[in-house]
């Protein structure tokens, strides 16, 4: 019998499709069971987005530096990371809140091939220590940082970040324009009920998440990636309502 730990069971994501009481969207053990169905169903774009993120870093990886998925869940940017990194010199660290995330995240790093150690380390990003940093990953998880300590966190992101090193950060985004807001919302419910959500089911995550994840505009983020200190910021990705970014540290 393989040594090898067994792949943590998935199961579908059916956890809005009953009437239930109106509560916090919190990433607890029931969301980490269903949570690859979940954001596959529920985020345009994530089956790209993800192996881009291993292109990425296989360009901006640099030697000697730190490597960093802020907010990393089951770890799938961070495997594609771990993928990328082609110095074998360079340190990767996954980082997440969530118990039950880091548990089966756990499971994923083991049963990956490739040999490049993996940190996990389960504490809020907020209070993450930072240092010479090449490739930093916010994938869809900024959105769930606070207003009023989204800035801070950039900060301290672009001030780690080597000069010639990148933050790619993936957002839900809002519009300012109504009419904008109002097509990209019909367009991704529309993408949730193709993959087999009902309206229920839509209607009750919308009201569970929209407490604790609160988009901004496409110019904040670039605004605040800029004030933040890093010199380029360049939109690689979008579809409907959901873009990804590389901030680029430049040179001084």
């Amino acid at each position: 019998m393989s040594d090898k730990p067994s792949t943590p069971p998935q199961e579908t994501d059916r956890l809005f499709a009953t009437e239930r009481n109106p509560e916090d969207f919190r990433f607890d053990a029931s969301v980490a069971r269903v949570f690859p169905d979940m954001i596959r169903r529920s985020v345009p774009g994530y089956t790209t987005i993800i192996p881009m993120i291993e292109v990425i870093t296989e360009q901006y990886a640099q030697s000697g530096s730190h490597c960093y998925d802020l907010g990393c869940s089951l770890g799938a940017s961070t495997l594609a990371m771990r993928h990328g990194i082609g110095e074998t010199d360079c340190s990767l660290t996954g980082v997440d809140n969530s118990a039950a995330m880091i548990e089966r995240c756990q499971h994923y790093i083991a049963l990956d091939d490739s040999p490049l150690p993996v940190q996990l380390r389960c504490e809020d990003i907020l209070a993450t220590p930072l240092e010479n940093a090449s490739v930093t990953t916010l994938n869809f998880t900024l959105q769930f940082v606070p207003l009023a300590e989204r800035a801070g966190l950039l900060s301290r992101i672009a001030t780690a970040t080597r000069p010639g090193g990148v933050l790619i950060l993936s957002e839900k985004i809002r519009f300012d324009s109504p009419r904008d807001q109002d097509v990209q919302t019909h367009l991704h419910h529309e993408f949730k009920r193709a993959n087999g959500y009902s309206d229920l089911e839509i209607s009750q995550k919308r009201s569970a998440i929209e407490q604790v994840l609160i988009p901004e505009s496409l110019d904040e983020h670039r605004q605040r990636l800029l004030a933040a200190g890093f010199g380029q910021v360049v939109v690689w990705y979008q579809c409907f309502n959901f873009v990804s970014m590389l901030a680029i540290k430049t040179a001084a």
